[in-house]
């Protein structure tokens, strides 16, 4: 009988998650070693589908840079990186294409289908929702003038049309969606998946944007990891170098976003399983939230 209790309680201790966050967005960017380890994909699609039961309109945008990588293996392209990003070129663009839209997209769709969701795959490219231009990125390196390099068919977000996102939600779906986006000519670009994340985040005026990743988020100076980050606090550490380069897109990312008026934001660990639903709906949490004040 004990046991079953302690399974009421549990319920009971989520209980006021469930009311705060009933009827509200959370856009969930889905990456690294959660796409790939087998319990993970599992436990991620069931947090979903659980979401989407208790009254949360969860949208999924997903990254797979190890699959396109493990592709170009394949076929002998080797991948070039500035300032962290894949220079794309138009064989390279395929291939991104290929493997983000027509596999990676449709395993995550099949899966929450699997578990009782009703999921459907999109990519920037349908219904007008992620307008891009190719992006500039400009190098300063050992004291030399800044260099504008090209780094091929790589894009940064100009405009976001919801309204596809909006209708899929209206009518119960889930939408999952391949960081690609349409230029004004029709011209296809790759996207940075946490700057999609961010920017459909804005645009749905959502309550939530919670990043994936591969290590426990935010950690102190001491090395502790931190459940809470105000903004202020996150720019100081980026300043001081507490905060590691690696993390610095994401913790920029959530800034943004909050500027943009997304109610909170977290950096959660996604090797752990159920991720998302305790960083959700315990007090603990398995991450980092970054928070205006």
């Amino acid at each position: 009988m004990e046991n079953f209790i302690g399974k009421a309680e549990v319920l009971m201790e989520a209980l006021p998650y469930f009311q705060r966050f009933y009827g509200k967005t959370f856009v969930i960017k889905y990456g690294g070693h959660a796409m790939v380890d087998e319990e993970l994909k599992e436990s991620f699609a069931q947090d979903i589908v659980l979401l989407k039961y208790v009254g949360i309109n969860p949208v999924v945008v997903h990254g797979g840079g190890p699959q396109i990588d493990q592709l170009l293996d394949k076929l002998g392209i080797t991948s070039r990186y500035v300032r962290g990003m894949r220079v794309t070129d138009q064989e390279t663009l395929d291939i991104v294409e290929m493997v983000l839209v027509g596999k990676v997209n449709k395993e995550i769709v099949t899966l929450i289908n699997q578990h009782g969701g009703m999921a459907v795959g999109l990519s920037g490219k349908d219904g007008g929702l992620i307008l891009a231009r190719k992006m500039n990125v400009t190098v300063s390196e050992n004291g030399k003038p800044p260099e504008i390099i090209d780094i091929g068919m790589v894009g940064e977000i100009i405009g976001i049309n919801p309204l596809v996102i909006d209708s899929l939600d209206e009518n119960k779906f889930i939408p999952v969606i391949a960081p690609l986006g349409a230029g004004q000519d029709g011209e296809t670009y790759n996207i940075n998946a946490d700057l999609v994340a961010g920017e459909v985040a804005e645009a749905l005026h959502a309550e939530k944007l919670i990043l994936m990743t591969d290590v426990e988020a935010v950690k102190d100076k001491k090395g502790e990891l931190m459940s809470t980050l105000k903004v202020n606090q996150a720019r100081k550490m980026i300043q001081e170098g507490v905060v590691g380069s690696g993390m610095i897109p994401k913790v920029e990312c959530c800034i943004e976003a909050l500027k943009g008026g997304v109610g909170k934001t977290h950096i959660i660990d996604g090797r752990v399983k159920h991720a998302v639903l305790l960083e959700i709906f315990t007090k603990e949490g398995v991450g980092t939230e970054v928070v205006r004040k």
